[in-house]
């Protein structure tokens, strides 16, 4: 079934003329991502890699059938391109865009709630389900199909993590990057809900780090609901406080936000702690071996 993206994806990518747009876009469709539209205002009628260009997300849905949007539209235009993807509406959007400003991120959240529209990142990797479609920036040929799955705030430790569990011949069945920043659409809780639900996941990796609260709202969530194992790796165990730790939202501003006690309350709900990322598929295939025994 796998999470988010699947066989029945057809992305429009906002963006499509820029150069990060351009790049990404010629990666989808090498991978065999179903990409059926492109939007730049002012620059419709063009064609990027075969995919034809609109200046609005509105047309481009009516002439191609878009359900997704992925965002690589700079962070002072972002937030107009993720609301008129909202209003369109397209159920699946995802923003790559860094650096958008805080309260802008909050009035977004404010408008998104009650749409049917979910919203992953700013500031992430993208969505992957191996072998079917990407919708990202994530390297295709580290991942491979299976029945774990990822969910992380970190993209280049989700890179690590993916390539250490294909090497132990541990597939993926959905991996995804909820993004880095401070507001964010999508949450670790609801991923895991959707893993919970999904029957071709077997088990989930997490991926954390300091900063913000999102890891002991997991840990809630993974003591209350989750039946599957969850592997969790936390980020920053030595970073200093008060110093910004790579994404916006990775910083140490209270207690609760120290790697020490996410760690601790992930653990003590249940799930299986790595101590550094190539761990975790250490922990999985141990895991995996206990099942089959």
């Amino acid at each position: 079934m796998a999470v988010l993206v699947n066989e029945a994806t057809r992305v429009l990518v906002q963006g499509i003329t820029g150069r990060e747009g351009s790049f990404h876009t010629a990666q989808m469709l090498a991978y065999g991502t179903r990409v059926v539209a492109g939007v730049t205002p002012g620059k419709g009628g063009q064609v990027v890699h075969g995919v034809p260009v609109f200046d609005d997300v509105l047309t481009a849905v009516r002439e191609t059938g878009a359900n997704t949007s992925i965002i690589y539209v700079p962070a002072p235009l972002a937030v107009d391109a993720i609301l008129e993807a909202a209003e369109a509406p397209l159920p699946l959007i995802v923003c790559i865009t860094e650096g958008i400003p805080v309260w802008e991120m909050i009035h977004v959240r404010r408008y998104l709630e009650g749409r049917p529209v979910r919203l992953i990142g700013p500031n992430c990797p993208g969505v992957i389900t191996p072998g079917v479609a990407k919708v990202g920036i994530m390297p295709g040929y580290i991942h491979t199909p299976g029945r774990v799955g990822l969910v992380s705030r970190s993209g280049t430790l989700t890179y690590e993590v993916v390539w250490a569990l294909t090497q132990k011949g541990i597939g993926q069945s959905t991996c995804l990057g909820i993004g880095g920043d401070p507001i964010v659409g999508t949450g670790f809780v609801e991923i895991l809900d959707l893993f919970q639900h999904d029957a071709d996941t077997d088990a989930v990796v997490l991926i954390g780090e300091i900063g913000g609260s999102a890891e002991q709202q997991a840990a809630r969530f993974i003591r209350e609901k989750m039946t599957k194992p969850v592997v969790a790796f936390v980020a920053g165990r030595t970073a200093p406080p008060g110093r910004r730790m790579g994404h916006a939202g990775a910083i140490i501003s209270g207690d609760s936000r120290l790697a020490s006690v996410k760690i601790e309350a992930l653990r003590d709900a249940g799930a299986h702690i790595a101590d550094h990322p190539g761990q975790v598929a250490e922990v999985l295939v141990a895991l995996l071996e206990q099942g089959n025994g």
